[in-house]
């Protein structure tokens, strides 16, 4: 082929990209499929077998804060805060939870966490889809519509290298880590029947910190990991511990939700404390993912609550916890 021929045919490639981002609008052309993912041991790993720590942060509410589900956020956080995950946090109870608000309420939420899984797909990121217990406390309070949700998920996303789902948020109230091995290993036969490889995050007690317990009698099968969960102006040391004793146990842990001001979510931020925990990560190559992607009026909040902008942000728009993550993720 001579050059004029070259030529042809790569300015017709470059018109038929155009051409696609055109007819996509909002999504871009696709990012590259990223690696799946698995458990190896203790650690997350590669295809090659390399270790592999996620890195993130978490949206909070999606009925509340829909406006940070967004493409242009999502490619924003990759590139200039060198995030590779985004977690999508859906509310199972609360004001307008999937299980406790109406028909069309799911179906948006439904369609948020699509939007999400497209918008991290198209950033080139992995994706936690998140079934956020809290005030319902016992997973199986809400068992029936988790597996219907999860068969949905997993039937939608099965073909999906960088989708993650997480089944039970923060379990609490006195939920025994025998009740949610039994709810666990339900849900994970049903998306295993249509997702078989994926990797699947499994919330512990007393708001995902008894993680020790969990390592006592771990469930069954692969790709599998253990949430850990803290707020470092409440949780220290002590909690470190716990979460030594699990991986010295071989279980794998994931750390789907952390901050540095208290366990509320908001009072004052603890860096000192919060500098160890991220050391004790590092050291360990435990996934972390930062709480949580809104302007609401508190400590554990990244943006400002003045700030309006829905991506772009400059360190201006950040609260303190904000830029301090930015700068640790950085």
């Amino acid at each position: 082929m001579n050059k004029n021929g070259k030529r042809f045919w790569r300015r017709l490639v470059c018109l038929a990209a155009l051409l696609l981002s055109l007819a996509a609008p909002g999504m871009g052309v696709q990012a590259a499929k990223l690696p799946a993912l698995h458990v190896q041991g203790t650690k997350l790993v590669n295809e090659n077998g390399k270790a592999v720590q996620l890195k993130g942060v978490s949206t909070h509410g999606l009925s509340w804060y829909p406006q940070y589900v967004n493409q242009k956020a999502f490619a924003y956080m990759k590139k200039n805060w060198h995030i590779n995950t985004v977690r999508l946090a859906m509310y199972t109870a609360e004001y307008n939870g999937y299980c406790t608000g109406d028909a069309a309420n799911r179906k948006k939420l439904e369609k948020l966490v699509d939007d999400g899984v497209r918008a991290a797909t198209s950033a080139g990121l992995y994706v936690i889809i998140d079934w956020h217990i809290l005030s319902d406390g016992n997973p199986q309070t809400h068992e029936k519509q988790a597996l219907a949700f999860f068969k949905k998920m997993a039937a939608n996303y099965k073909n999906n290298t960088n989708v993650i789902y997480e089944i039970c948020n923060e379990p609490n109230g006195g939920a025994s880590w025998s009740t949610i091995r039994k709810y666990a290993d339900k849900v994970i036969k049903t998306i295993r029947k249509k997702d078989k490889d994926a990797v699947i995050l499994v919330g512990t007690p007393n708001w995902s910190q008894d993680v020790d317990e969990a390592a006592r009698n771990p469930l069954k099968g692969k790709n599998l990991m253990y949430t850990l969960h803290f707020y470092a102006g409440t949780h220290g040391a002590w909690l470190r511990d716990k979460a030594q004793k699990a991986l010295d146990a071989g279980l794998p842990l994931f750390v789907s939700e952390f901050g540095i001001s208290d366990a509320s979510g908001n009072g004052g931020l603890n860096k000192t404390e919060g500098g160890k925990w991220l050391s004790f990560l590092k050291k360990n190559k435990i996934a972390f993912i930062g709480w949580n992607l809104s302007n609401k009026g508190e400590s554990s909040a990244l943006l400002k609550s003045s700030t309006q902008k829905t991506s772009d942000w400059k360190s201006s728009d950040l609260s303190e916890w904000g830029k301090w993550l930015v700068g640790k993720l950085k």
